[in-house]
C-alpha cells in the first residue's frame, strides 16, 4: 500500500446540520487528531463500532514516530522499531488485522560499547564475563535488574530519581559505568532529574521478553511498522471512517451548540467528540483561545527531548550484534541498531542497515546539522568504534529527525499528567505523555488508543456495522 491511498485534498468537511449527533439513527461523530497509533487504534475500534470517525494528521504519511521510507527491498522504518514478546497489545491489533503471519520473533545480541570495547551482553553469562566491572560489582549488577524486577508498586519509587536509586541497588561503580553513560545518552541535561519508575519500567519490561536460555526476543511487523500504522488506515475507512493526510489542525473550538470545530488551511471538521493525540505542548497551542490558563501550564509543563537517527545502508556489515548500547560519553549517539541482525538483509536488496540513534534538546547543534553535515561528524566516531569502517562501505545514508520524541520523567511525574478528559465535554487528551508508570511506545499507544475509544463507546454507544472482515490486511496491501 503507498501512501497516496489517502485522501489529502484540501476539504471543507461541515455537516450540513451542526446539531449534535446525539439523535436515534445519527452516528456520533469523533475527529482524532494525530494517526500515530493512539490516534490509529481509537479511531479503528470507533469505526467498527459505527461511530462517524475522521483522522487528520499534519504529516504526509499516517504512522507518527512509526513512519517508513522507500528502499530497493522492502520498505523501512525511519527510526528503528521492534517489539517485546509481552507486548500483548500490539499483537493484539495485528491480530484483528490479520498481520498475524507477517510477525517475525527471533532472539537478539545485545552489546555495551566501553573503554573503546565492544562487550556482548545477552545472557546471564554474558554478564559474569562483562570484565568492565570487578567480578562482585558483576553479581550486584545482576542483583539489581532482579531486585528491580521484583518491584510491585511503582508508587514507593516516584519520589526518588533514578540516578539515585541505581547507585542506592547497585554501588557506585556499577552506577558510573553501567547505568550514568546510559541516562546521559538518552536524557542530557535532564539525566539527573529522571525518576526511577521510568529506569525500573525499562528493566522490568526487557526482563519479560527473554527465552528460556536467558536470551532476549524480540519481535517485528515484515514490511516496517508502518505497514502496521497503514493497516490500522485502511481499516478505519473500510469502516466507513476518513483519514486525512497533510491537514494539520491550528485550531480546536467549541461551537455554541456544543459541537467540536477543528480548522486548519485545508478546512475544517465539526464533530461531536475530539481526541487529541498529539504533543502536549501542540495541544496548548490549538485550545488556547478558550482552554484555562492553569490548564495550559500543564499541557506545557512536561518538557520533550528531540530524536536524530542516522540510517546507514552499507555493503557490510559493522558488527554481529544487534543493539549496542554506547557507554562513553565521547560518543555522539546513544544507540548502534543494526537492523539487519535481526531482519535479514536481503529483505533490502542486500544493504545492511544501521541506525544511529539520539536524543536531544532541539537547539542542540547536531539536531540543526544539515544531513551531510550530520554524516560527516559520524564517520571518525563510527572510525572509532569500528576500527574497520571506511566511508566507502556506505551505499546510502538518510537522517530523520522527530521534534516531539521522548517526554522527560521527571520525579512525581504521575502529579504532572493532565487528564485524559479535557476541561470542556467532549474533549479528550490521549497523547504518549499520559502513558505511565510505562515509558511512550507502540505497544502502549495502542492500549491508549483502544482504552480512549471503549470510554467513548460506553458514553456514545451506536449501531454495530456488519463487522470488517479479514480483507482489511489485503486492502492495505493493493
Amino acid at each position: 500500500m503507498k501512501d497516496t491511498m489517502f485522501d489529502t485534498d484540501m476539504l471543507t468537511t461541515t455537516p450540513s446540520t451542526t446539531t449534535p449527533s446525539n439523535v436515534p439513527g445519527q452516528a456520533p461523530r469523533t475527529t482524532v487528531i494525530g494517526a500515530g497509533f493512539a490516534g490509529l487504534s481509537c479511531a479503528f475500534d470507533l469505526a467498527r463500532a459505527g461511530h462517524d470517525v475522521t483522522v487528520l494528521e499534519a504529516a504526509p504519511t499516517v504512522g507518527g514516530l512509526a513512519g517508513a521510507f522507500d528502499t530497493e527491498g522492502e520498505r523501512l522504518d525511519r527510526f528503528y522499531h521492534h517489539w517485546f514478546t509481552n507486548d500483548l497489545e500490539v499483537m493484539g491489533l495485528i491480530d484483528d488485522l490479520g498481520l498475524s503471519d507477517q510477525v517475525v520473533t527471533n532472539p537478539t545480541n545485545t552489546g555495551v560499547f566501553y573503554a573503546n570495547k565492544i562487550f556482548k551482553l545477552s545472557t546471564p553469562l554474558d554478564l559474569l564475563k562483562f570484565t568492565a566491572l570487578p567480578f562482585w560489582d558483576r553479581i550486584r549488577l545482576g542483583l539489581l535488574t532482579l531486585r528491580a524486577r521484583r518491584v510491585e508498586d511503582w508508587r514507593a519509587l516516584e519520589h526518588e530519581t533514578a540516578a539515585d536509586w541505581l547507585r542506592r541497588l547497585g554501588g557506585d561503580t556499577v552506577f558510573r559505568v553501567v547505568w550514568q553513560p546510559l541516562l546521559q545518552g538518552k536524557f542530557g541535561p535532564y539525566a539527573d532529574s529522571v525518576s526511577a519508575v521510568w529506569f525500573w519500567n525499562k528493566l522490568k519490561l526487557r526482563g519479560g521478553s527473554r527465552g528460556k536460555g536467558g536470551e532476549e526476543r524480540l519481535a517485528y511487523l515484515k514490511g516496517s511498522f508502518a505497514r502496521l500504522a497503514e493497516t490500522s488506515a485502511a481499516g478505519i475507512e473500510a469502516a466507513g471512517g476518513r483519514v486525512r493526510t497533510g491537514a494539520p489542525v491550528e485550531r480546536i473550538t467549541r461551537a455554541p451548540d456544543g459541537t467540536w470545530v477543528c480548522s486548519g488551511p485545508w478546512g475544517e471538521v465539526v464533530s461531536d467528540r475530539v481526541v487529541a493525540t498529539t504533543a502536549l505542548p501542540l495541544i496548548a497551542d490549538m485550545v488556547q483561545d478558550w482552554a484555562p490558563a492553569p490548564y495550559l501550564d500543564q499541557l506545557r509543563g512536561i518538557d520533550y527531548l528531540a530524536n536524530i537517527c542516522l540510517v546507514l545502508r552499507l555493503d557490510r556489515s559493522l558488527s554481529s550484534t544487534y543493539w549496542l548500547n554506547v557507554n562513553d560519553p565521547s560518543f555522539p549517539y546513544v544507540g548502534v541498531i543494526e537492523h539487519t541482525n535481526f531482519e535479514s538483509a536481503d529483505s533490502y536488496a542486500g544493504d545492511h542497515v544501521v541506525y544511529l540513534s539520539k536524543y536531544l534538546p532541539h537547539t542542540d547543534e547536531l539536531y540543526r546539522m544539515s544531513d551531510d553535515e550530520v554524516m560527516a561528524f559520524s564517520i571518525p566516531h563510527l572510525q572509532r568504534m569500528f576500527p574497520q569502517f571506511s566511508p566507502d562501505w556506505v551505499r546510502r545514508f538518510h537522517v530523520w529527525r522527530a521534534r516531539w520524541s521522548q517526554p522527560v520523567v521527571s520525579k512525581h511525574y504521575s502529579r504532572l499528567i493532565p487528564d485524559s478528559d479535557g476541561p470542556q465535554p467532549g474533549f479528550h487528551v490521549c497523547s504518549m505523555a499520559q502513558i505511565y508508570p510505562e515509558d511512550r511506545g507502540t505497544n502502549y499507544a495502542i492500549r491508549e488508543g483502544r482504552k480512549m475509544a471503549a470510554r467513548i463507546l460506553q458514553d456514545s454507544p451506536a449501531p454495530v456495522p456488519d463487522p470488517v472482515a479479514a480483507p482489511v490486511g489485503a486492502t492495505a496491501q493493493a
